[in-house]
Protein backbone atom coordinates (compact mmCIF):
# COMPACT_ATOMS: atom_id res chain seq x y z
CA UNK A 1 0.00 0.00 0.00
CA UNK A 2 1.35 3.43 -0.97
CA UNK A 3 1.43 5.90 1.91
CA UNK A 4 1.01 9.65 1.67
CA UNK A 5 3.00 12.02 3.85
CA UNK A 6 2.14 15.59 4.82
CA UNK A 7 5.39 16.10 6.70
CA UNK A 8 7.31 18.35 4.32
CA UNK A 9 9.68 20.28 6.56
CA UNK A 10 11.66 22.48 4.20
CA UNK A 11 12.24 23.32 0.54
CA UNK A 12 15.58 24.79 -0.59
CA UNK A 13 15.94 25.24 -4.34
CA UNK A 14 15.58 21.81 -5.99
CA UNK A 15 15.80 19.97 -2.64
CA UNK A 16 13.03 19.10 -0.20
CA UNK A 17 13.21 17.57 3.29
CA UNK A 18 10.42 15.17 4.34
CA UNK A 19 10.24 13.89 7.93
CA UNK A 20 8.68 10.85 9.62
CA UNK A 21 8.65 8.52 6.62
CA UNK A 22 8.91 4.75 6.75
CA UNK A 23 10.45 2.15 4.42
CA UNK A 24 11.75 4.62 1.83
CA UNK A 25 14.98 3.70 0.00
CA UNK A 26 17.76 5.63 -1.71
CA UNK A 27 17.05 6.60 -5.35
CA UNK A 28 13.34 5.81 -4.97
CA UNK A 29 10.94 7.71 -7.19
CA UNK A 30 8.22 9.85 -5.63
CA UNK A 31 5.60 12.42 -6.52
CA UNK A 32 4.34 15.54 -4.80
CA UNK A 33 0.66 16.44 -5.02
CA UNK A 34 -0.03 20.16 -4.67
CA UNK A 35 -3.32 21.47 -3.19
CA UNK A 36 -4.61 22.22 -6.72
CA UNK A 37 -4.04 18.60 -7.77
CA UNK A 38 -0.86 19.28 -9.77
CA UNK A 39 1.72 16.47 -9.60
CA UNK A 40 5.49 16.96 -9.54
CA UNK A 41 8.08 14.20 -9.56
CA UNK A 42 11.00 13.76 -7.20
CA UNK A 43 13.75 11.28 -6.35
CA UNK A 44 15.25 10.29 -3.01
CA UNK A 45 18.81 11.59 -2.64
CA UNK A 46 19.50 10.74 1.00
CA UNK A 47 17.90 8.71 3.80
CA UNK A 48 18.68 9.52 7.42
CA UNK A 49 16.55 7.47 9.83
CA UNK A 50 12.96 8.57 9.26
CA UNK A 51 14.01 11.71 7.36
CA UNK A 52 14.56 11.77 3.59
CA UNK A 53 16.03 14.38 1.31
CA UNK A 54 14.46 14.39 -2.16
CA UNK A 55 15.30 16.25 -5.32
CA UNK A 56 12.58 17.71 -7.50
CA UNK A 57 12.47 17.08 -11.22
CA UNK A 58 10.44 20.25 -11.75
CA UNK A 59 10.45 23.66 -10.11
CA UNK A 60 9.77 24.00 -6.37
CA UNK A 61 7.78 27.21 -6.90
CA UNK A 62 4.24 27.08 -5.50
CA UNK A 63 4.73 24.13 -3.13
CA UNK A 64 2.72 24.72 0.04
CA UNK A 65 4.52 22.94 2.87
CA UNK A 66 1.42 22.48 5.02
CA UNK A 67 -1.02 21.24 2.38
CA UNK A 68 1.12 19.37 -0.16
CA UNK A 69 1.39 15.58 -0.02
CA UNK A 70 4.29 13.26 -0.89
CA UNK A 71 4.07 9.57 -1.85
CA UNK A 72 6.82 7.18 -2.85
CA UNK A 73 6.54 4.55 -5.58
CA UNK A 74 8.69 1.78 -4.07
CA UNK A 75 11.04 1.68 -7.06
CA UNK A 76 13.66 3.88 -8.73
CA UNK A 77 13.43 5.74 -12.02
CA UNK A 78 12.55 3.21 -14.74
CA UNK A 79 12.40 3.28 -18.51
CA UNK A 80 9.74 1.26 -20.38
CA UNK A 81 11.64 -0.55 -23.15
CA UNK A 82 10.64 -2.13 -26.46
CA UNK A 83 12.15 -2.52 -29.91
CA UNK A 84 9.45 -0.04 -31.00
CA UNK A 85 11.68 2.68 -29.51
CA UNK A 86 13.67 2.75 -32.75
CA UNK A 87 12.70 5.76 -34.82
CA UNK A 88 11.27 7.65 -31.85
CA UNK A 89 12.22 10.86 -30.02
CA UNK A 90 12.00 11.01 -26.23
CA UNK A 91 12.52 13.61 -23.54
CA UNK A 92 15.37 13.26 -21.08
CA UNK A 93 12.98 11.35 -18.80
CA UNK A 94 11.90 8.85 -21.45
CA UNK A 95 8.56 10.45 -22.41
CA UNK A 96 7.78 10.46 -26.18
CA UNK A 97 7.92 14.03 -27.57
CA UNK A 98 7.53 13.30 -31.30
CA UNK A 99 3.70 13.37 -31.35
CA UNK A 100 3.69 9.60 -31.75
CA UNK A 101 1.80 7.10 -29.58
CA UNK A 102 3.08 5.90 -26.24
CA UNK A 103 5.43 2.93 -26.30
CA UNK A 104 3.80 -0.38 -25.35
CA UNK A 105 6.62 -1.71 -23.16
CA UNK A 106 7.86 -5.28 -23.06
CA UNK A 107 9.59 -4.51 -19.75
CA UNK A 108 10.59 -1.65 -17.47
CA UNK A 109 14.25 -1.40 -16.49
CA UNK A 110 15.89 0.62 -13.72
CA UNK A 111 17.93 3.34 -15.46
CA UNK A 112 20.92 2.91 -13.15
CA UNK A 113 21.70 -0.53 -14.55
CA UNK A 114 25.09 -1.93 -13.60
CA UNK A 115 28.57 -2.01 -15.15
CA UNK A 116 29.52 -5.19 -17.01
CA UNK A 117 31.48 -7.63 -14.86
CA UNK A 118 35.07 -7.67 -16.21
CA UNK A 119 35.08 -11.49 -16.03
CA UNK A 120 32.02 -11.59 -18.31
CA UNK A 121 33.42 -9.23 -20.96
CA UNK A 122 34.44 -10.20 -24.47
CA UNK A 123 37.43 -8.29 -25.86
CA UNK A 124 36.53 -5.63 -28.45
CA UNK A 125 37.99 -6.70 -31.79
CA UNK A 126 35.56 -5.87 -34.61
CA UNK A 127 35.64 -2.77 -36.80
CA UNK A 128 32.91 -0.09 -36.86
CA UNK A 129 32.99 2.15 -39.92
CA UNK A 130 32.08 5.79 -39.26
CA UNK A 131 32.77 7.02 -42.80
CA UNK A 132 35.25 9.58 -41.40
CA UNK A 133 38.85 9.09 -42.58
CA UNK A 134 40.56 10.47 -39.47
CA UNK A 135 38.68 7.97 -37.30
CA UNK A 136 38.46 4.91 -39.58
CA UNK A 137 41.96 5.19 -40.99
CA UNK A 138 43.99 6.46 -38.03
CA UNK A 139 41.99 6.05 -34.81
CA UNK A 140 39.77 3.10 -35.59
CA UNK A 141 36.60 2.56 -33.57
CA UNK A 142 36.09 -1.03 -32.39
CA UNK A 143 32.85 -2.71 -31.31
CA UNK A 144 32.47 -2.49 -27.54
CA UNK A 145 34.95 0.39 -27.20
CA UNK A 146 34.54 3.71 -25.35
CA UNK A 147 36.08 6.42 -27.54
CA UNK A 148 35.35 10.00 -26.40
CA UNK A 149 35.57 13.14 -28.51
CA UNK A 150 37.20 16.13 -26.81
CA UNK A 151 35.97 19.38 -28.29
CA UNK A 152 36.07 23.07 -27.39
CA UNK A 153 33.46 25.77 -27.10
CA UNK A 154 32.35 26.89 -30.56
CA UNK A 155 33.78 23.89 -32.41
CA UNK A 156 31.35 21.86 -34.58
CA UNK A 157 31.11 18.74 -32.39
CA UNK A 158 27.32 18.67 -32.90
CA UNK A 159 27.84 18.29 -36.66
CA UNK A 160 30.42 15.56 -36.07
CA UNK A 161 28.09 13.71 -33.67
CA UNK A 162 25.30 13.84 -36.24
CA UNK A 163 27.64 12.67 -39.01
CA UNK A 164 28.76 9.64 -36.99
CA UNK A 165 25.16 8.78 -36.10
CA UNK A 166 24.14 8.96 -39.78
CA UNK A 167 27.08 7.13 -41.30
CA UNK A 168 28.20 4.54 -38.73
CA UNK A 169 27.81 0.92 -39.77
CA UNK A 170 29.14 -2.52 -38.93
CA UNK A 171 30.64 -4.69 -41.63
CA UNK A 172 29.65 -8.29 -42.18
CA UNK A 173 26.99 -10.36 -43.89
CA UNK A 174 23.62 -9.09 -42.75
CA UNK A 175 25.04 -7.49 -39.62
CA UNK A 176 24.16 -3.93 -40.62
CA UNK A 177 20.47 -4.80 -40.24
CA UNK A 178 21.20 -5.42 -36.54
CA UNK A 179 22.86 -2.04 -36.02
CA UNK A 180 21.20 0.76 -34.03
CA UNK A 181 22.17 4.18 -32.69
CA UNK A 182 21.09 5.58 -29.33
CA UNK A 183 21.67 9.33 -29.28
CA UNK A 184 21.51 11.28 -26.00
CA UNK A 185 21.60 15.08 -26.33
CA UNK A 186 22.22 16.53 -22.85
CA UNK A 187 21.64 20.20 -22.02
CA UNK A 188 21.37 21.39 -25.64
CA UNK A 189 19.57 24.43 -27.09
CA UNK A 190 16.31 24.43 -29.08
CA UNK A 191 18.30 25.12 -32.27
CA UNK A 192 20.56 22.10 -31.69
CA UNK A 193 17.55 19.88 -30.93
CA UNK A 194 15.88 20.94 -34.20
CA UNK A 195 19.16 20.33 -36.07
CA UNK A 196 19.53 16.77 -34.77
CA UNK A 197 15.90 15.79 -35.32
CA UNK A 198 15.65 17.31 -38.81
CA UNK A 199 19.06 15.98 -39.88
CA UNK A 200 18.19 12.43 -38.85
CA UNK A 201 14.76 12.60 -40.51
CA UNK A 202 16.08 14.12 -43.72
CA UNK A 203 18.73 11.43 -44.16
CA UNK A 204 16.57 8.52 -42.96
CA UNK A 205 18.89 7.80 -40.02
CA UNK A 206 15.99 8.30 -37.61
CA UNK A 207 14.64 4.83 -38.52
CA UNK A 208 17.50 3.08 -36.71
CA UNK A 209 17.93 5.70 -33.96
CA UNK A 210 16.52 6.18 -30.47
CA UNK A 211 16.84 9.88 -29.69
CA UNK A 212 16.76 11.35 -26.17
CA UNK A 213 16.59 15.16 -26.00
CA UNK A 214 17.30 17.12 -22.82
CA UNK A 215 17.16 20.89 -23.25
CA UNK A 216 19.23 23.46 -21.37
CA UNK A 217 15.97 24.78 -19.88
CA UNK A 218 15.08 21.40 -18.35
CA UNK A 219 15.81 20.68 -14.66
CA UNK A 220 19.30 19.56 -13.60
CA UNK A 221 18.00 16.25 -12.26
CA UNK A 222 16.67 15.39 -15.73
CA UNK A 223 20.10 16.15 -17.17
CA UNK A 224 21.58 13.58 -14.80
CA UNK A 225 19.01 10.98 -15.83
CA UNK A 226 19.21 11.43 -19.63
CA UNK A 227 22.48 9.50 -20.29
CA UNK A 228 21.25 6.68 -18.07
CA UNK A 229 17.96 6.55 -19.96
CA UNK A 230 19.94 6.22 -23.20
CA UNK A 231 22.18 3.48 -21.80
CA UNK A 232 19.17 1.54 -20.49
CA UNK A 233 17.62 1.61 -23.97
CA UNK A 234 20.99 0.53 -25.43
CA UNK A 235 21.32 -2.37 -23.00
CA UNK A 236 17.87 -3.64 -23.93
CA UNK A 237 18.58 -3.45 -27.69
CA UNK A 238 22.08 -4.97 -27.32
CA UNK A 239 21.65 -7.72 -24.78
CA UNK A 240 17.98 -8.65 -25.19
CA UNK A 241 17.49 -7.92 -28.91
CA UNK A 242 21.09 -8.94 -29.88
CA UNK A 243 21.80 -5.72 -31.77
CA UNK A 244 25.05 -3.79 -32.18
CA UNK A 245 24.37 -0.42 -30.58
CA UNK A 246 26.36 2.79 -30.88
CA UNK A 247 25.66 5.22 -28.04
CA UNK A 248 26.53 8.86 -28.71
CA UNK A 249 26.23 11.27 -25.78
CA UNK A 250 26.69 15.04 -26.15
CA UNK A 251 27.57 17.03 -24.07
CA UNK A 252 29.06 15.29 -21.01
CA UNK A 253 30.25 18.69 -19.76
CA UNK A 254 26.60 19.74 -19.33
CA UNK A 255 26.00 16.51 -17.39
CA UNK A 256 28.96 17.22 -15.06
CA UNK A 257 27.76 20.79 -14.52
CA UNK A 258 24.35 19.46 -13.45
CA UNK A 259 26.08 17.02 -11.09
CA UNK A 260 28.02 19.92 -9.58
CA UNK A 261 24.80 21.92 -9.17
CA UNK A 262 23.12 19.06 -7.28
CA UNK A 263 26.23 18.54 -5.15
CA UNK A 264 26.33 22.23 -4.21
CA UNK A 265 22.63 22.19 -3.31
CA UNK A 266 23.33 19.27 -0.95
CA UNK A 267 26.19 21.28 0.59
CA UNK A 268 28.72 18.54 -0.12
CA UNK A 269 32.44 19.22 0.21
CA UNK A 270 33.61 20.15 -3.30
CA UNK A 271 36.55 18.56 -5.09
CA UNK A 272 38.62 19.90 -8.00
CA UNK A 273 37.10 23.00 -9.64
CA UNK A 274 34.02 22.63 -7.44
CA UNK A 275 32.99 19.26 -8.91
CA UNK A 276 32.00 16.56 -6.40
CA UNK A 277 34.72 14.19 -5.26
CA UNK A 278 32.77 11.24 -6.70
CA UNK A 279 32.80 12.61 -10.27
CA UNK A 280 35.20 9.85 -11.39
CA UNK A 281 32.99 7.14 -9.89
CA UNK A 282 29.85 8.68 -11.34
CA UNK A 283 31.29 8.87 -14.86
CA UNK A 284 32.62 5.31 -14.56
CA UNK A 285 29.14 3.98 -13.68
CA UNK A 286 28.02 5.24 -17.10
CA UNK A 287 31.05 4.53 -19.27
CA UNK A 288 31.55 0.98 -17.98
CA UNK A 289 28.08 -0.03 -19.15
CA UNK A 290 29.52 -0.22 -22.68
CA UNK A 291 31.16 -3.37 -23.99
CA UNK A 292 30.54 -6.91 -25.22
CA UNK A 293 29.21 -9.70 -23.01
CA UNK A 294 30.04 -13.36 -23.18
CA UNK A 295 27.02 -15.32 -24.34
CA UNK A 296 25.48 -12.33 -26.11
CA UNK A 297 25.70 -11.47 -29.80
CA UNK A 298 25.00 -7.79 -29.13
CA UNK A 299 27.41 -5.02 -28.16
CA UNK A 300 27.40 -1.44 -26.89
CA UNK A 301 29.97 0.99 -28.29
CA UNK A 302 30.12 4.45 -26.75
CA UNK A 303 31.19 7.86 -28.05
CA UNK A 304 30.82 10.45 -25.29
CA UNK A 305 31.40 14.01 -26.51
CA UNK A 306 32.52 16.78 -24.18
CA UNK A 307 33.64 20.38 -24.49
CA UNK A 308 36.84 21.16 -22.62
CA UNK A 309 36.43 24.41 -20.63
CA UNK A 310 39.04 26.88 -21.96
CA UNK A 311 40.35 24.04 -24.20
CA UNK A 312 42.07 22.61 -21.12
CA UNK A 313 42.79 18.86 -21.41
CA UNK A 314 43.71 18.78 -17.71
CA UNK A 315 40.24 19.96 -16.65
CA UNK A 316 38.57 17.33 -14.40
CA UNK A 317 35.96 16.28 -16.97
CA UNK A 318 38.30 15.36 -19.90
CA UNK A 319 40.99 14.25 -17.44
CA UNK A 320 38.78 11.71 -15.66
CA UNK A 321 37.09 10.66 -18.91
CA UNK A 322 40.53 9.87 -20.36
CA UNK A 323 41.30 7.58 -17.41
CA UNK A 324 38.12 5.52 -17.89
CA UNK A 325 37.92 5.30 -21.69
CA UNK A 326 40.16 3.79 -24.37
CA UNK A 327 41.58 6.85 -26.10
CA UNK A 328 40.24 10.15 -27.35
CA UNK A 329 39.53 12.06 -30.57
CA UNK A 330 40.58 15.71 -30.13
CA UNK A 331 39.12 18.53 -32.23
CA UNK A 332 41.49 21.33 -33.21
CA UNK A 333 40.69 25.03 -33.22
CA UNK A 334 43.57 25.54 -35.69
CA UNK A 335 42.03 23.09 -38.19
CA UNK A 336 38.65 24.75 -37.75
CA UNK A 337 40.14 28.19 -38.50
CA UNK A 338 41.63 26.74 -41.72
CA UNK A 339 38.12 25.63 -42.72
CA UNK A 340 38.86 21.89 -42.47
CA UNK A 341 35.92 19.75 -41.32
CA UNK A 342 35.70 17.67 -39.25
CA UNK A 343 38.58 19.56 -37.55
CA UNK A 344 40.28 16.52 -35.98
CA UNK A 345 43.74 17.04 -34.51
CA UNK A 346 45.33 13.79 -35.68
CA UNK A 347 48.59 13.69 -33.71
CA UNK A 348 47.28 13.87 -30.10
CA UNK A 349 44.22 11.74 -30.92
CA UNK A 350 44.40 8.08 -30.01
CA UNK A 351 42.34 4.90 -30.13
CA UNK A 352 44.00 2.37 -27.81
CA UNK A 353 42.14 -0.54 -29.40
CA UNK A 354 42.67 0.41 -33.06
CA UNK A 355 45.10 -2.47 -33.67
CA UNK A 356 42.39 -4.97 -32.65
CA UNK A 357 39.88 -3.93 -35.30
CA UNK A 358 42.02 -3.66 -38.43
CA UNK A 359 43.78 -5.94 -40.86
CA UNK A 360 42.91 -8.66 -43.35
CA UNK A 361 39.31 -9.85 -42.89
CA UNK A 362 38.35 -6.78 -40.86
CA UNK A 363 39.40 -3.78 -42.95
CA UNK A 364 42.29 -4.44 -45.37
CA UNK A 365 45.72 -6.01 -45.13
CA UNK A 366 47.53 -2.70 -45.71
CA UNK A 367 45.67 -0.79 -42.97
CA UNK A 368 48.20 -1.14 -40.17
CA UNK A 369 51.22 -0.18 -42.25
CA UNK A 370 49.61 2.80 -43.98
CA UNK A 371 48.21 4.05 -40.66
CA UNK A 372 51.65 4.08 -39.03
CA UNK A 373 53.29 5.60 -42.11
CA UNK A 374 50.69 8.39 -42.36
CA UNK A 375 51.12 9.25 -38.69
CA UNK A 376 54.91 9.32 -38.99
CA UNK A 377 54.96 11.30 -42.23
CA UNK A 378 52.42 13.86 -41.04
CA UNK A 379 54.34 14.40 -37.78
CA UNK A 380 57.59 14.96 -39.72
CA UNK A 381 55.80 17.22 -42.18
CA UNK A 382 54.47 19.38 -39.35
CA UNK A 383 58.00 19.72 -37.99
CA UNK A 384 59.28 20.67 -41.45
CA UNK A 385 56.61 23.37 -41.77
CA UNK A 386 57.57 24.82 -38.40
CA UNK A 387 61.23 24.90 -39.44
CA UNK A 388 60.21 26.57 -42.68
CA UNK A 389 58.54 29.39 -40.75
CA UNK A 390 61.66 29.98 -38.63
CA UNK A 391 64.47 29.35 -41.13
CA UNK A 392 62.82 29.74 -44.51
CA UNK A 393 62.15 27.16 -47.21
CA UNK A 394 65.70 27.32 -48.56
CA UNK A 395 67.05 25.91 -45.29
CA UNK A 396 65.13 22.63 -45.74
CA UNK A 397 66.46 19.55 -47.52
CA UNK A 398 64.59 18.41 -50.66
CA UNK A 399 63.08 15.51 -48.69
CA UNK A 400 61.92 17.83 -45.90
CA UNK A 401 60.23 20.05 -48.49
CA UNK A 402 58.36 16.99 -49.74
CA UNK A 403 57.28 16.21 -46.18
CA UNK A 404 56.02 19.78 -45.75
CA UNK A 405 54.07 19.42 -49.01
CA UNK A 406 52.72 16.08 -47.78
CA UNK A 407 51.42 17.59 -44.52
CA UNK A 408 49.57 20.34 -46.44
CA UNK A 409 47.97 17.86 -48.85
CA UNK A 410 47.16 15.47 -45.97
CA UNK A 411 45.14 18.17 -44.23
CA UNK A 412 43.37 19.25 -47.43
CA UNK A 413 42.45 15.79 -48.75
CA UNK A 414 42.50 13.36 -45.81
CA UNK A 415 41.42 15.37 -42.76
CA UNK A 416 39.10 17.73 -44.65
CA UNK A 417 36.14 15.81 -46.04
CA UNK A 418 33.10 17.81 -44.88
CA UNK A 419 30.20 16.65 -42.72
CA UNK A 420 28.23 14.94 -45.51
CA UNK A 421 30.86 12.84 -47.28
CA UNK A 422 30.72 9.18 -46.29
CA UNK A 423 33.98 7.38 -47.14
CA UNK A 424 34.30 3.63 -47.02
CA UNK A 425 37.44 2.24 -45.38
CA UNK A 426 38.72 1.24 -48.84
CA UNK A 427 38.34 4.85 -50.07
CA UNK A 428 40.14 6.11 -46.97
CA UNK A 429 43.05 3.70 -47.46
CA UNK A 430 43.29 4.58 -51.17
CA UNK A 431 43.46 8.31 -50.34
CA UNK A 432 46.27 7.49 -47.91
CA UNK A 433 48.25 5.70 -50.62
CA UNK A 434 47.82 8.60 -53.06
CA UNK A 435 49.16 11.02 -50.46
CA UNK A 436 52.10 8.79 -49.55
CA UNK A 437 53.20 8.80 -53.20
CA UNK A 438 54.17 12.46 -52.73
CA UNK A 439 57.16 11.04 -50.82
CA UNK A 440 59.96 8.82 -52.20
CA UNK A 441 59.36 5.09 -51.91
CA UNK A 442 62.56 4.85 -49.87
CA UNK A 443 60.81 6.78 -47.06
CA UNK A 444 58.15 4.09 -46.64
CA UNK A 445 59.90 2.52 -43.66
CA UNK A 446 56.79 1.50 -41.69
CA UNK A 447 55.14 -0.59 -44.41
CA UNK A 448 56.15 -4.20 -45.03
CA UNK A 449 57.92 -4.74 -48.39
CA UNK A 450 55.30 -7.26 -49.56
CA UNK A 451 52.48 -4.78 -48.93
CA UNK A 452 54.50 -1.99 -50.55
CA UNK A 453 55.10 -4.09 -53.67
CA UNK A 454 51.38 -4.83 -53.97
CA UNK A 455 50.06 -1.28 -53.55
CA UNK A 456 53.08 0.67 -54.88
CA UNK A 457 54.69 -1.40 -57.68
CA UNK A 458 58.37 -0.78 -58.44
CA UNK A 459 57.77 0.18 -62.07
CA UNK A 460 55.31 2.90 -60.95
CA UNK A 461 57.86 4.38 -58.54
CA UNK A 462 60.55 4.36 -61.27
CA UNK A 463 58.40 5.96 -63.96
Amino acid sequence: MIREYKTIEEVAGPLMLVRKVDGVKYDELGEIELPNGELRRCRVLEVNGSNVLVQLFESSAGINLAHSKVRFSGHGVELPVSDDMLGRVFSGMGTPIDDGPKIIPKASHDINGSPINPAARNYPNEFIQTGISTIDGLNTLVRGQKLPIFSGSGLPHANLASQIARQATVRGDGEDSKFAVVFAAVGITFEEADFFINDFKKTGAIDRTVLFINLASDPAIERISTPRMALTAAEYLAFECNMHVLVIMTDITNYAEALREVSAARKEVPGRRGYPGYLYTDLATMYERAGRKMGSDGSITMIPILTMPEDDKTHPIPDLTGYITEGQIILSREMYRKGYNPPVDVLPSLSRLKDKGIGDGKTREDHSGTMNQLFSSYARGREARELMVVLGEAALTPVDRLYAEFSDEFEKKYINQGFYENRSIEETLDIGWELLKILPRSEMKRIKPAILDKYWPMEESQS
